[in-house]
């Protein structure tokens, strides 16, 4: 299958770097390149990329209200959108994920794993390593508000399992499926099976949107896990 790539970033030399090294790999096809969030929403809807390699700041509309409009509408909600950007700060990444994106990025990743993270986007997976996900539940859980548990999330979760649920909770935590079949003492088949419900009941797009879920209904916390 070939995995098509938009490119959005705002600087021509680092849009043209991204554009050869996806086209440098046999499974990957490069469909166009856009220089701000506008134009990245635009090619989005005229293309339907796999996957947008999606830079934060852009002039006009930036990155992740680009994400936002692009994983909501209905034209475009099969799109998923993998962050890149050179600043490594937690809010940026939760505004990310919050947004609708499936991973999030440093620029001077290497080109064979921006290549691999490109692959597990498009296969509908997320891209968070564990040190990130702690590093953010560390983070927002820290700051009180009335925001803290999401009202939405808490109802969707009446329809959760007690097992579904602890999935949840160790999904929250950045577990892999891998991880979780340990944890729970399950099957591979079992866990994903899981994975699959929880998808489908708190109608997330994908991981990332799960993790949000088990942050916002108060499952997970600092000390956790």
């Amino acid at each position: 299958m070939t995995i098509r790539v938009l490119v959005a970033d705002d600087q021509a030399l680092v849009r043209g770097s991204f554009r050869l090294l996806v086209s440098t790999a046999p499974d990957l096809v490069p469909v166009g390149e856009a220089a701000t969030g506008t134009e990245a929403i635009e090619l989005a809807r005229r293309e339907k990329p796999d996957v947008v390699l999606m830079d934060i700041r852009m002039p006009g509309l930036d990155g992740i209200e680009a994400t936002r409009q692009i994983t909501a509408a209905p034209e475009t909600s099969g799109v998923r959108v993998l962050i890149l950007t050179t600043f490594d700060l937690d809010e940026y990444v939760f505004a990310a994920l919050r947004a609708g994106a499936s991973g999030y990025l440093i620029k001077d990743t290497p080109p064979a794993d921006l290549l691999a993270a490109i692959r597990v986007i498009a296969a509908g997976d997320a891209l968070l390593a564990p040190g990130v996900t702690r590093r953010l539940i560390a983070e927002f859980t820290s700051r009180p508000g009335p925001d803290l548990v999401s009202r939405r999330a808490a109802a969707r979760l009446t329809e959760v399992t007690d097992r579904e649920r602890e999935v949840l909770t160790l999904i929250g935590l950045g577990l892999s499926n891998a991880e979780i079949t340990a944890r729970l003492h399950v099957t591979m088949s079992t866990a994903k099976t899981h994975v699959s419900r929880l998808l489908m009941k708190l109608g997330a797009r994908d991981r990332a949107q799960l993790v949000i879920a088990a942050y916002d209904a108060g499952l997970v916390s600092p000390e956790a896990g």
